[in-house]
């Protein structure tokens, strides 16, 4: 019969655990100190394993790390509006059903430095860190560039390969951002509005969400991407926001260090 000193060690090499020196403990109780051993380090690995998962994810969206909410000044009326409304679409992804339930766009349109790109960004943020869910940003004039240059075929540089590769990944990505759609843009090209179109509808058959952003109002909007494309957004459940505060930009005067001398302008010390 087996004795209770050699149960404990049995124990112990079966926890991966030394067995313990001096006076015996009881059974059960030594048992029990393993076993919350063992689940604090399961915990741990998960912890890391989760971490890991997110520095990926983070790595691969092309955001820029300035754009949170904790960097954001809500100071007018449009940007409390537009967090309001960001925070409540982060919320929803706590929500298995809705998140079941279709494809969801919001849509940030007004002009130059109001901080449409920025509220972006940290919704996309948080949703990587509470969720875990895959994000991409790219500005869609970026795209439409790599998109031409594809079509070279005496090119080198394997440009064909890695545009159809990076729009594998526009396709599966649960969150896609496009920036500056339609900048200085008053319409596409057909072939653009088309390719733009077709991305935008099998996204939305895939359930997969969106973030457009455009300088443009909404009527000008669907001149510029054309009748097929805005077909395309209108499908997807729209959350539309309007940013019509004052720019956030600095001006070049901004920036430029006056003369300790004269108190002008020093034209080259700008950068």
């Amino acid at each position: 019969m087996q004795s209770l000193k050699d149960k404990i060690a049995q124990l112990a090499k079966t926890m991966g655990k030394s067995a313990p020196q001096g006076p015996l403990k009881d059974y059960s109780t030594l048992r029990k100190e393993y076993e919350e051993q063992a689940n604090k380090e399961v915990l741990q690995m998960q912890l890391e394993a989760k971490k890991q998962r997110i520095e990926n994810i983070h790595g691969r969206s092309d955001l820029n790390p300035a754009w949170t909410f904790n960097n954001l000044i809500e100071d007018t009326a449009d940007v409390k509006e537009a967090v309001s409304i960001a925070r409540s679409f982060i919320a929803a992804h706590g929500d298995p059903s809705w998140r079941r339930s279709g494809s969801h766009m919001m849509l940030f349109y007004g002009d130059y430095g109001r901080g449409k790109s920025h509220i972006a960004g940290a919704i996309a943020h948080e949703l990587i860190e509470k969720y875990e869910i895959s994000v991409l940003y790219r500005q869609l004039s970026s795209l439409l560039e790599m998109r031409y240059f594809s079509y070279d075929f005496n090119a080198k540089d394997d440009a064909g390969q890695r545009f159809r590769e990076i729009t594998q990944e526009l396709m599966t990505v649960d969150l896609l951002i496009l920036d500056e759609v339609c900048v200085n843009e008053s319409q596409l090209k057909k072939s653009a509005q088309g390719w733009l179109g077709t991305l935008l509808r099998q996204r939305y058959s895939q359930n997969k969400n969106c973030i457009l952003i455009t300088n443009h109002d909404l009527a000008s909007l669907e001149q510029a991407v054309g009748p097929y494309c805005f077909e395309s957004i209108k499908e997807y459940d729209t959350y539309k926001v309007r940013f019509s505060g004052p720019s956030r930009r600095k001006t070049v005067q901004d920036d430029l260090p006056s003369s300790p001398k004269t108190g002008g302008y020093v034209p080259n010390q700008v950068r």
